[in-house]
């Protein structure tokens, strides 16, 4: 078969919704597409669960703790699930790592905020893992197997999660005035950074329009961010919290609500390194690598004796 053959049948695959899997041939940019956007959902992942560790210790009860803990592990085993999705595509776990050490790699721009107070668990859980939610759904129809598998149990996990941030919002803005203010003022502060999450206007996403071609996307960035949209202005009325924008306000002849301009340029300043907390993500994530060293080691000498030892058996025997 020539090259053009095999484009001839994988494009067929595609057009007829078949899962192309690792051994497939693939488009190299598709390759390279898939390593981009699994690796980046990785370390947000992984990134994701710092700003919400830093309240474990500090959550108001001992069910709160224990919630926020489960939902950190949980974090941590969606991206090994994601590591070993981009694995198949020919990348080295150790290669990824290095990218988002150094800086080359990106993740989610919304985790370079800070949590400044217990309601933010609430609004990250509600708002963050929501947004994520509407991204992830349509990502369980990837085209991509190992990738489409993986989020089917990420999103069972991030449905939790977003129950859980609710439920903390529900319980602060139906408690004392200073509770609901807490909630409102966390509110305020996650909303635009929520609604960047889905990434940068159509127009000017430079992805979007071959990962939708491609079906790695099934929805744009501007469609996703339209859903999420609507779906929390609601769910904001059953907390009897103010959406923080003025130029809110439903649209009867589109269906949807028309919201005010997002600041793009608050958002790639976070994308380019800037944010308030760029610098302490990064270092606290290389840090807890170079910590984390002798384990490493250790599993490779343990790894290493047991090979050795095996070895010995099939001798003697």
């Amino acid at each position: 078969m020539t090259v053009h053959s095999f484009q001839q049948h994988f494009d067929d695959l595609i057009d007829r919704e078949i899962t192309i899997e690792p051994k497939d041939w693939m488009p190299d940019d598709y390759r390279k597409t898939l390593v981009r956007q699994i690796s980046q959902h990785a370390h947000s992942e992984i990134i994701g669960m710092l700003p919400e560790g830093n309240w474990i210790s500090r959550a108001p009860s001992l069910r709160r703790k224990a919630v926020l803990l489960a939902k950190v592990q949980d974090e941590a085993g969606h991206g090994l699930y994601l590591y070993s999705a981009a694995e198949t595509l020919g990348v080295s776990r150790d290669e990824l790592y290095n990218q988002l050490h150094t800086g080359k790699a990106k993740y989610s721009s919304i985790f370079n905020y800070p949590t400044l107070t217990w309601a933010d668990m609430g609004a990250i859980g509600w708002l963050v893992d929501g947004a994520a939610i509407m991204n992830q759904v349509p990502l369980c129809r990837a085209s991509y197997g190992p990738y489409a598998r993986a989020m089917v149990r990420v999103c069972k996990e991030e449905s939790f999660h977003q129950r859980q941030g609710f439920e903390i919002m529900l319980t602060l803005s139906h408690g004392a005035e200073i509770q609901k203010k807490m909630a409102q003022d966390a509110f305020n502060r996650w909303w635009w950074p929520s609604l960047m999450m889905f990434g940068p206007p159509d127009a000017e996403s430079p992805h979007t329009e071959q990962s939708v071609r491609w079906r790695i996307k099934r929805l744009t960035n501007d469609e996703l961010r339209q859903k999420f949209v609507d779906v929390t202005v609601e769910q904001a009325k059953v907390l009897g919290l103010d959406v923080p924008d003025k130029d809110l306000k439903w649209n009867e002849e589109r269906g949807h609500y028309d919201f005010g301009a997002i600041n793009w340029e608050e958002f790639w300043n976070v994308v380019k390194g800037n944010g308030p907390c760029n610098k302490q993500r990064l270092e606290t994530r290389k840090k807890a690598w170079e910590d984390g060293q002798w384990v490493r080691d250790a599993a490779m000498a343990y790894a290493g004796k047991r090979k050795e030892r095996k070895m010995n058996e099939v001798k003697a025997a």
